[in-house]
């Protein structure tokens, strides 16, 4: 390799003089010295060229962050540490009154409250500096999720919370799917848990809803109903049923449906989509197994019930359909599109058994039974 003999020799020079030091004038040293190497780097449009130590006390979380590691896992990643050392370091930006994390809120977390680990790394923690483009609130939320859904983990809550303080700083959903790495329906989704109007207030969907004219915020009480309602073309409503006064309406996180994670949007655990989709033909060409899932619904989620069956203006028929299948196998409904691949005899088979249950929750309620076309309005034929 061609190296540089009398750089090598300035290089040993160097470390020479800083062995003596002090540790806190040997770690600015070093991190001067490296800042200075990055500078004339081939790679120094990569963060990770220049990783520095700074003090573990000048470095905080964002409030923003919808990661979550459960206590066994941050044992584990604890425990990681100590046996491997600092593989990763922590992405941050740094701002006048210190370090906040953008990436590795658990990484800093273990630097800060392991005595063992704070003792060996001496009260420092390692950091990378965010790309300069990256630095505004907004592009750090989204990298945020971005390294978040990398490594599949995000609460769902917090990453709904982010979203609309996405649409608050003027994002559209089309530019929320690019850099948060979702597809619009998944943004229409976690817009839809919070249950604020505002956020669905984009001119396309609102032509979406209504010949002439757009949404304001005072036509909704709450959204509610699935993604998939908001398809595009013309209908001769302009909200969700949020008017109707036998209407109920329960916050998402009284949702049994959401609490099962039927609003997730990675497969479960050994599964891909595919296996998904699968999954979710042969369980609702299986009446049987359909049939299990829907007694499971009926009689376990109240409140999921009460809110989506009592939403005439939805497709309630498709919404049965996704819901039994959450229940008995954990599926959720982000792999619907299992529904196509059904004949169409077996298809016509199970949305038959949705209204049957559909009609024995109504009438076991006290409600009014429906027949297929108040069941499926037929603005989400494909919605399963």
């Amino acid at each position: 390799m061609a190296v540089s003999k009398p750089v090598l020799e300035m290089a040993k020079q160097i470390s020479v003089q800083i062995e003596d030091m002090s540790l806190s004038e040997k770690v600015e040293t070093l991190n001067a010295v490296r800042k200075e190497l990055h500078r004339v780097s081939p790679f120094a449009s990569e963060p990770v060229d220049y990783v520095r130590w700074v003090s573990a006390e000048t470095v905080r979380a964002n409030d923003y962050n919808p990661n979550s590691v459960a206590p066994p896992e941050m044992e584990l990643l604890e425990t990681s540490i100590l046996a491997d050392g600092y593989t990763q370091p922590i992405v941050s930006n740094e701002e006048d009154d210190g370090v906040v994390v953008v990436d590795g809120f658990h990484r800093h977390r273990v630097g800060k409250e392991s005595q063992e680990v704070a003792g060996r790394i001496k009260g420092y923690l390692p950091i990378v500096q965010i790309r300069s483009e990256q630095v505004g609130r907004e592009e750090r939320m989204a990298s945020t999720v971005r390294h978040n859904r990398a490594r599949g983990k995000h609460k769902v809550e917090a990453m709904s919370d982010m979203v609309i303080e996405l649409k608050r700083r003027n994002w559209t959903d089309a530019r929320i799917s690019k850099e948060l790495g979702m597809d619009q329906d998944e943004v229409l989704r976690l817009c839809q848990i919070s249950g604020l109007a505002e956020v669905f207030s984009d001119q396309d969907f609102s032509e979406a809803w209504e010949a002439s004219g757009s949404i304001t915020v005072d036509d909704f009480d709450r959204i509610s109903g699935l993604s998939d309602d908001y398809a595009e073309g013309e209908v001769d409503f302009r909200a969700a049923n949020t008017d109707d006064p036998e209407r109920v309406f329960h916050t998402f996180d009284e949702w049994e449906c959401y609490n099962a994670g039927f609003y997730e949007t990675k497969p479960p655990s050994g599964l891909t989509a595919d296996n998904c989709r699968a999954m979710y033909r042969d369980f609702l060409a299986d009446l049987n197994s359909f049939r299990v899932g829907l007694e499971i619904v009926i009689g376990e989620w109240e409140n999921s019930c009460e809110h989506y069956l009592t939403n005439k203006a939805m497709n309630r028929i498709a919404w049965l359909g996704q819901a039994a299948m959450c229940a008995a196998t954990g599926v959720p409904s982000e792999f619907r599109g299992g529904y196509q691949l059904l004949t169409g005899e077996q298809q016509a088979g199970a949305d038959a058994l949705a209204l049957e249950y559909l009609n024995k929750w109504l009438s076991a309620t006290g409600r009014e039974v429906v027949t297929m076309a108040d069941a499926n309005p037929g603005r989400q034929s494909d919605i399963y």
